[in-house]
């Protein structure tokens, strides 16, 4: 959601927002302790609770994709747990579809394509996520195309929720779950065991695991690291510290992601940029990440070769011609349950 939008729909719905959301933008946010998780999610809360009418979630999707197509994306992946809305928008079917109708529309408008993941939360009962896992399933090949598990990582059992993605897999949908972003690499390693993830929200935990950044490696499955979000909840003191390298060195396939923009500020051409500024990567190596982000997507075949064409072309130009944003490139939106 942009900033601008949250204003407006607050204003439009009367929803009152605190100073951090109203004026401080983006909020100074810490999750590394459970206080700053709490703080995170109650403002990321009060911003879901102004999206009040069929026309704001149309209006977002069609935002979204308009600023990805702006960053140089040609492919979106938003996550969504419909229950956060069903109570108002008549159901957790009715949701889901009023999210794939809008994302069917955003996408004809801009040329950006967008897959949607249907997200069980961590906090909920395990028998919640399997009621997601149907729903997503009855969508498969429909709009959706991913099966995720969000929220803060250190409540919940991993474990608890293997039926739910063995349902949503039984569909062919993919298991993108988040792990390894507040606790260590066993929460990654859950991830792999449990779930069977294909792709894992942030995962850089596995940074101080060499056995299991061999296994990530030897396994094709991509970590959807997003430095922004990680300095701005502490994972890492400093960007620097995001442990890009050490992925990468060890073969394991990364998808830059801007996490959520509205609270973090910063959108996908930013961390392309930042790679570039503080890790130190050639346009080679950017041209790597990108390939990299696309091929861990669920993009359609057709779509996916487009932006691989697209991302060889912007290294073979001139080096003066390389703005980062010129490249289309994969951004994988990484929320706790949202449709922002």
């Amino acid at each position: 959601m942009r900033h601008a939008t949250l204003v407006d729909l607050a204003a439009r719905h009367q929803v009152h927002l605190p100073e951090a959301l109203a004026e401080e933008w983006p909020p100074h946010l810490s999750g590394a302790d459970e206080r700053g998780w709490f703080r995170f999610q109650r403002l990321y809360d009060i911003a879901r609770s102004v999206v009040r009418t069929p026309g704001d979630v149309r209006r977002l999707l069609a935002e979204a994709a308009q600023d990805e197509l702006a960053e140089g994306s040609g492919w979106l992946e938003l996550q969504i747990d419909p229950s956060g809305y069903a109570g108002r928008f008549g159901g957790l079917t009715p949701m889901l579809e009023l999210v794939l109708d809008a994302a069917s529309r955003a996408a004809q408008a801009t040329g950006v394509g967008i897959g949607i993941i249907v997200a069980a939360n961590r906090t909920r009962h395990p028998l919640d996520a399997r009621t997601l896992a149907r729903l997503a399933a009855a969508y498969a090949r429909r709009g959706v195309v991913g099966f995720g598990l969000s929220s803060d990582e250190r409540r919940g059992t991993v474990a608890d929720f293997t039926p739910a993605f063995r349902i949503a897999g039984r569909a062919g949908l993919r298991s993108v779950p988040h792990g390894g972003e507040l606790v260590g690499p066993e929460s990654v390693r859950a991830c792999l065991d449990q779930l069977h993830a294909e792709r894992i929200g942030h995962g850089v935990s596995a940074a101080a695991d060499p056995e299991l950044l061999r296994r990530l490696a030897d396994g094709g499955v991509t970590l959807e690291v997003c430095p922004t979000s990680n300095v701005a909840l502490g994972v890492a003191p400093t960007a620097l510290q995001v442990p890009l390298l050490t992925l990468l060195d060890a073969g394991v396939p990364v998808a830059l992601g801007a996490d959520d923009p509205l609270l973090f500020g910063p959108r996908l051409a930013a961390q392309y940029e930042l790679a570039r500024q503080v890790h130190g990567l050639s346009d080679s190596e950017l041209a790597g990440l990108a390939r990299m982000s696309v091929l861990g997507s669920a993009a359609p075949a057709a779509l996916r070769d487009r932006l691989l064409t697209g991302i060889d072309s912007w290294l073979a130009a001139p080096a003066g011609d390389r703005a980062i944003g010129h490249a289309p490139v994969t951004a994988s939106s990484d929320q706790p349950d949202d449709a922002s």
